[in-house]
């Protein structure tokens, strides 16, 4: 059943509703797709609709109810996303994290948090920060080196679904900034080779800190399986200018570069913590498992994980 609370949400100059599944996602999807709703509107466990929509989108079937059943609905559903995986939230724990990293300059970070919270990302966010940080965390036991972890910070800072110019730009930004606050020229250029290496997540075998980010930048593939379609719906938002054939087609190719890397990850800690499901989940998108359908094979030009 789809659900929808009052326009009183209020955004860019309008009140918004929030619709919402107690079912699935891909009942929630359906629903919009026929209703024309953007998939731009989606944040994750609902969507954000604005107040015109309202009477013709219950008119088409979504069931009005308060804000707070709305609430309860979702929380009982299994569907809502934890307030922590949300990008406003993560605002205080990223910033400590960059206070211990380049203690005494505030205001790169600042910058950055503003860059990772543009409202056309919706899988390249702050959530996609904190969780390359964390793997970080993971895969070397804390001891994170330094390149590593600021390349981490700006290896999506430019995010306007350009491949390889992207990457360009935001190795840029970084030399832009870290030179002023004081970081040494070799570890600013060694920052900024990482971050340009995430064009192509192929470091050479040697490359422990290559391996290292790169590693990181892919632990999303292995997320559960309801959490790994959240996170194709995020990626889906962010190219919602595509059609969905030619969003699929791209894909698809970038699925099958995926799946044919082997080793998929390039540290031994990654390969034992995210291998085995990463390709699991990658099989399933691939055979339409994970998705509104398999994936067609025309070429196109977007390579974001």
């Amino acid at each position: 059943m789809i659900y929808i609370d009052p326009p009183m949400w209020p955004a860019h100059y309008t009140l918004f509703s929030h619709l919402v599944s107690d079912v699935s996602l891909a009942e929630l999807h359906a629903f919009t797709r026929a209703a024309d709703v953007t998939v731009r509107a989606f944040d994750g466990d609902h969507y954000d609709v604005p107040r015109e929509r309202y009477d013709d989108l219950v008119s088409r079937g979504a069931e009005p109810v308060s804000g707070g059943q709305l609430v309860r609905i979702l929380i009982a559903s299994g569907l809502r996303i934890p307030a922590r995986e949300r990008p406003s939230a993560l605002a205080a724990p990223l910033r400590h994290r960059w206070k211990r990293l380049l203690p005494g300059m505030p205001e790169p970070g600042e910058l950055l948090l503003e860059c990772w919270n543009e409202p056309h990302r919706r899988y390249h966010d702050r959530r996609h920060l904190l969780q390359v940080l964390e793997s970080l965390d993971l895969l070397t036991g804390g001891d994170v080196p330094r390149p590593v972890a600021l390349a981490a910070w700006f290896h999506d800072a430019v995010y306007t679904g350009r491949p390889g110019a992207d990457e360009e730009a935001s190795a840029r930004l970084a030399e832009q900034l870290l030179v002023p606050a004081g970081v040494g020229a070799a570890e600013v250029t060694e920052c900024a080779r990482l971050v340009r290496l995430t064009a192509t997540h192929d470091p050479d075998p040697a490359d422990r800190n290559g391996a290292l980010l790169t590693d990181a930048d892919l632990a999303v593939l292995a997320r559960e399986p309801a959490r790994y379609g959240s996170y194709l719906q995020a990626v889906r938002a962010e190219y919602g200018h595509l059609s969905e054939a030619d969003f699929a087609a791209g894909r698809r190719r970038v699925v099958q570069q995926l799946a044919a890397a082997d080793p998929l990850y390039r540290t031994p800690a990654g390969r034992g913590l995210w291998e085995a499901q990463a390709r699991r989940n990658l099989d399933a998108e691939l055979c339409g498992a994970l998705s509104s359908g398999p994936i067609s094979a025309a070429p196109l030009g977007a390579d974001q994980p």
